[in-house]
């Protein structure tokens, strides 16, 4: 058997489906770092405690090439192979995607090519969908435009707000992710 994939996540948040990873990894995937650009990320507490090495730096001040820089350097230092987007709610720049081609991977809230960037639960609704749901797939240069490697369906009910889809969302979110992330390493 081969040794799991080295995984860094990035968040900016809670990081509730870089919990999801981190409670899923094991043979096929390991967490390496977890990474964020708010130092404050409740998200980062939760690593800590389970004992995942952290690295949190804000762009503010230093500007986002020198920023991106420094995460570059510190990723490759951890060993990692692979990059998981978990709520990071910062767009990478076409140079480090270019550095990293092939190896981030994002979860993204609605069903691509469908609503791609913000707000997808409430436009969701808005076209009277009946299904709104998630996606995982390769971020490249183009937003929300990169190889679509799994989705998961969740229905629209009929008295849903932006809110209550939005849980039921990620609620999928926290079992598709990990599956795919577990299958895309091993590709």
């Amino acid at each position: 058997m081969n040794a799991p994939a080295k995984i860094a996540v990035l968040i900016s948040g809670r990081g509730s489906n870089m919990q999801a990873l981190a409670q899923n990894a094991g043979d096929d995937y390991e967490i390496v770092m977890v990474a964020s650009d708010r130092p404050s990320a409740p998200g980062l507490a939760w690593a800590i405690e389970h004992g995942l090495p952290t690295f949190a730096l804000s762009p503010k001040g230093i500007g986002k090439a020198a920023f991106e820089d420094v995460l570059d350097h510190t990723l490759r230092d951890a060993g990692t192979q692979w990059i998981a987007l978990a709520g990071y709610m910062r767009l990478l720049s076409n140079a480090f995607v270019a550095r990293w081609r092939g190896r981030i991977v994002n979860i993204h809230p609605s069903l691509l090519p469908k609503y791609k960037g913000l707000d997808t639960h409430a436009r969701a609704i808005a076209a009277r969908d009946l299904m709104a749901g998630c996606s995982v797939h390769v971020v490249t240069e183009e937003l929300d435009a990169g190889e679509v490697l799994g989705q998961q369906e969740v229905a629209i009910l009929p008295d849903d707000t932006p809110d209550t889809l939005a849980e039921r969302v990620l609620a999928a979110e926290h079992q598709l992710y990990p599956a795919v992330l577990k299958e895309f390493v091993r590709r």
